[in-house]
């Protein structure tokens, strides 16, 4: 899953002065956010410094100025924020702790933790490197947040105008960045650049009947007159062949003219002046850990080699008894395993997806009233796009949480993976703590919508675990996929850090997958170039997730007959992710609380 919802990365978003609070405001929020006075104003105060600098996000809570703005990414803007962050970072400091209460305790500590990351990346220059991956760059990115874009007024339609009119400037910034990456050797590899040349050039010859940017006006509400919806289009259209479509060909022609002659071969960060430093730091921020990438590696191999032992044991239950790896060439063609048409893909993930709807109440005692729908990945996009993907909702806006399914290659898209991705991108995977995270209204502002991927993904991966309980998985096949799913995420760890810090070239990468799961060989391949355009995300999963079973194993001894698994997660999920650590400390403190409470 790749959000939009970044505010880790904060100092890259939009650019505001900085934001003080009125003692009205401070009031209003200090019962909600804090006991603490002072707290509750930083909490207020930095509330305020994220509506500004985060519109995406704002105006997915309803903030309807917002939604009328994009995000800013240039260099200037960035480093301009460096003294807003550590005034913040510096009232936190001033505050002493040992007075504060456990929930108070906790946000000052996330909060810390959330600005010297942002701090700490911006000496790095990121930017230089995540201006585009495989998956694109600007133009895919703008298309998401059309995706999400629903027009039920008059304003909204205005609103999506200005947006239309400020992106723009988000392919000047983009491209001035990745110029910036260019001069400093700081580059994505050739093989990065042709993948996404494969979507940028097809955008820069978009027709207006085409344009995802122009999807939001497809449907305008009858409450619309006639005339003014026509002139409403006729703007939007403007904005895109007047405005986008020139920056659109001129990022295309520097990709291809400028970039693409200068990208090397070479593949991992470990390769680009300062790589190795950008890496630890990108391990670190993704998993929430100080575990350095050799650590990562080791953890990986010893996953490998666990996981493998139960494929085994899956592959004999289905009867093989031939060897591994002639069983991962039957999975990957036989046809039993594979449908031949987009829409029975979509009906057997829609199966599964209120399958597992209906698993939900045994598990958790607080579900997210935001529902989600199951669509296929936009055809514009689906070739470079991963199997499944989870794009959040918004309630306030009426936009549906979307579990997206990549419904092209279809002989590549094996039946037998589908249950594990469907519990990882919907339910209980992504759709139900995304959900509950943007809907925990009790909380600070910024723990609604900050990502914390190592929780994030590490709790969709164990929501795939979470299926054995359920009785989810109904053949040997079904839970041999699962476990190569898992496999996927061990060779993760194995390879994004080969890649990036052994110095790796792509068949060392390759190996691991093809030769310990049952992956499609497109899926590979794209995986591969994901992480080798996208360094450090992909360790972030089987870390969490390795974290949050040791977490419930713990709860279990511990508890022993009073374990409920209910109350369990919702202790995780309810009050939204934290960092590894902190969640440790704040699970302790629930396991001590329950041995507390009066047995029924």
């Amino acid at each position: 899953m790749k959000l939009v919802i970044a505010v880790s990365a904060v100092a890259m978003l939009a650019a505001a002065a900085p934001v003080v609070a009125s003692p009205t405001m401070v009031g209003t929020e200090v019962a909600r956010n804090a006991q603490d006075p002072a707290l509750a104003a930083v909490l207020t105060d930095y509330e305020a410094y994220l509506r500004a600098v985060d519109p995406i996000n704002a105006g997915m809570e309803g903030d309807r100025d917002a939604l009328s703005r994009l995000p800013d990414g240039s260099r200037a803007f960035e480093l301009a924020q460096e003294p807003v962050l550590k005034g913040f970072a510096d009232r936190l400091a001033g505050i002493d702790t040992a007075g504060l209460g456990e929930d108070d305790r906790l946000n000052h500590a996330f909060l810390t933790y959330v600005l010297q990351r942002a701090r700490d990346r911006i000496p790095l220059d990121t930017s230089r490197i995540d201006a585009f991956n495989s998956e694109g760059g600007p133009g895919q990115n703008l298309a998401y947040v059309a995706n999400v874009t629903r027009i039920a007024t008059a304003a909204d339609a205005e609103a999506w105008i200005a947006r239309l009119e400020a992106m723009p400037k988000s392919y000047v910034d983009t491209l001035a960045n990745a110029r910036r990456g260019l001069e400093t050797g700081m580059v994505q590899s050739r093989s990065i650049v042709e993948n996404a040349l494969t979507l940028i050039e097809p955008e820069a010859a978009l027709t207006p009947d085409a344009d995802p940017l122009l999807k939001p006006f497809a449907t305008l509400p009858a409450s619309i007159p006639a005339a003014q919806q026509a002139a409403l289009r006729a703007r939007a259209a403007r904005a895109v062949a007047d405005g986008i479509m020139p920056q659109r060909r001129a990022w295309a022609r520097f990709l291809r003219e400028d970039y693409l002659p200068r990208a090397p071969e070479t593949l991992g960060l470990v390769h680009r002046p300062g790589g190795r430093e950008m890496y630890a730091y990108m391990v670190r921020g993704y998993t929430t850990t100080d575990l350095t990438p050799d650590e990562v590696h080791a953890i990986g191999l010893q996953e490998v080699a666990r996981i493998r032992g139960r494929m085994d044991t899956e592959m004999r239950a289905a009867g093989w008894t031939g060897d591994f790896p002639s069983f991962l060439t039957f999975l990957r063609t036989d046809p039993q395993f594979y449908v031949t048409s987009r829409e029975a893909l979509l009906e057997k993930a829609s199966e599964m997806a209120k399958r597992a709807d209906d698993g939900l109440p045994a598990l958790f005692g607080t579900l997210p009233r935001l529902p989600y729908g199951v669509r296929p990945v936009p055809r514009e996009i689906e070739a470079n796009y991963t199997t499944g993907r989870y794009n959040p909702g918004s309630m306030e806006n009426g936009v549906a949480g979307g579990y997206m399914v990549n419904t092209s290659s279809l002989n590549q898209r094996g039946l037998y993976e589908m249950p594990a991705l469907t519990l990882h991108e919907g339910v209980p995977g992504h759709h139900l703590q995304i959900a509950l995270q943007q809907e925990a209204a009790d909380g600070p502002y910024f723990r609604r919508s900050v990502d914390v991927t190592a929780f994030v993904e590490g709790w969709g991966l164990y929501a795939e675990f979470l299926g054995e309980e359920m009785g989810f998985y109904r053949t040997p096949y079904e839970r041999f996929g699962r476990l190569s799913y898992e496999m996927w995420r061990a060779c993760r760890l194995v390879a994004d850090t080969g890649i990036h810090w052994l110095g790796w070239d792509i068949e060392q990468a390759r190996a691991c997958f093809r030769d310990n799961s049952a992956l499609a060989p497109l899926n590979i391949e794209t995986e591969l170039q994901r992480y080798i355009g996208w360094p450090g995300q992909a360790t972030a999963y089987k870390i969490g997730e390795i974290r949050l079973r040791a977490i419930r194993t713990r709860a279990e001894a511990e508890l022993g007959g009073r374990f409920d698994i209910r109350r369990f997660h919702d202790a995780l999920l309810v009050d939204g992710p934290l960092p590894l650590g902190l969640l440790d400390a704040r699970m302790d403190r629930w396991i001590a609380e329950e041995k507390a409470r009066p047995a029924n």
